[in-house]
């Protein structure tokens, strides 16, 4: 069974699994925590002293309260933070693409993680704020360029999972085709609660894992790993044709289908491609204007993964959406 690890100012936790009896499915893992005696520092630190995390969670301690803790990014920075772009089949519909996709990577700043209670803070100049739910792979084991993983190699390489949130600016993102500047602002990353170390028999039930993104009560993202294009074996390979990772980095494995952001119908979009670029984007964004479902602040997001049966979960991510503030002038 998989291990939830919480990071906190005072260090690191194990959240107890629920009392037996205790319904599992769609619950957070339990309601307390105990602490874990260990020198780590870092997330690669801690998942090289595994053995503290098991003695933690096989001590006996009574813990206490979950809800007394105030939950850190599990992922320490700085760090490789790599992202998947277009990796499930329903976004790629939702953004017009049809045929055969091919893969691809862009980096996020790690300065833009954040945790997973912390606002989300739009800059003053970002109009266009989008949510991406992701899961979130933490490397447990270096990845040299040229590592071909397979299937099975994947607990070798991959030491837990995390809820993360690819925050966009899209209109810094679609207007200047800028991935990096529009997705690494900070906060634009929240991460966690939990580090959710894996098992080797956990791999097995990654394809059960359902993501799932409301904000303010009202589901926008729901779908299991299944609707995934590139799994996490060959996007590790792939990624190593070129990009080595160390324990601790972050592989954000793409976000289904749901988002605010969504294609023009292709009669539009022929049109818009007859005009100039200022011209496209301006008429574009208009449009967008009338979108309920981009992120305003006061807005509440709300994310979990986990499998149907609770052998894995990843807890639940809550976030509020605030502007910058206003300097006095």
């Amino acid at each position: 069974m998989s291990t939830n690890v919480l990071r906190t100012a005072d260090g690191w936790w194990v959240a107890l699994p629920p009392a037996p009896g205790s319904a599992r499915a769609g619950r957070p893992p339990g309601d307390r925590a105990v602490p874990v005696d260990t020198k780590a520092v870092t997330t690669a630190e801690l998942i090289s002293d595994r053995d503290a995390v098991r003695e933690a969670a096989l001590s006996g301690d009574a813990g206490v309260p979950l809800a007394d803790l105030t939950a850190l990014s599990p992922v320490t920075t700085p760090c490789r933070v790599v992202a998947q772009m277009v990796n499930y089949r329903s976004h790629a519909r939702d953004s017009g693409f049809t045929g055969d996709i091919p893969p691809a990577f862009f980096r996020k700043a790690s300065g833009s993680v954040s945790g997973p209670g912390e606002d989300i803070v739009r800059p003053a100049h970002v109009k266009f704020l989008d949510y991406e739910i992701e899961l979130g792979l933490v490397m447990g084991a270096a990845l040299p360029v040229g590592t071909v993983v397979e299937e099975r190699d994947l607990p070798s390489y991959v030491a837990g999972l995390v809820i993360t949130n690819d925050v966009s600016a899209r209109d810094v993102q679609l207007t200047r085709t800028q991935f990096y500047e529009s997705k690494s602002y900070p906060t634009f990353t929240p991460t966690g609660p939990y580090l959710t170390l894996l098992n080797p028999d956990d791999f097995d039930h990654l394809l059960d894992l359902r993501l799932r993104l409301s904000v303010n009560g009202e589901p926008r993202q729901d779908r299991t790993l299944a609707d995934m294009i590139v799994r996490p074996a060959q996007a590790l390979t792939l990624l190593a044709r070129f990009q080595t990772l160390d324990p601790g980095d972050l592989l954000l494995t793409g976000t289904p289908g749901g988002t605010a952001l969504k294609a023009p119908p292709k009669p539009v979009e022929k049109i818009g491609a007859l005009l100039p670029p200022a011209v496209k984007w301006k008429a574009f964004f208009k449009s967008q204007a009338k979108n309920p479902h981009y992120l305003r602040a006061g807005d509440v997001i709300t994310a979990t993964i986990a499998t149907p049966d609770g052998r894995i979960d990843l807890g639940e991510q809550r976030t509020a959406v605030a502007d910058t503030p206003r300097t006095a002038k």
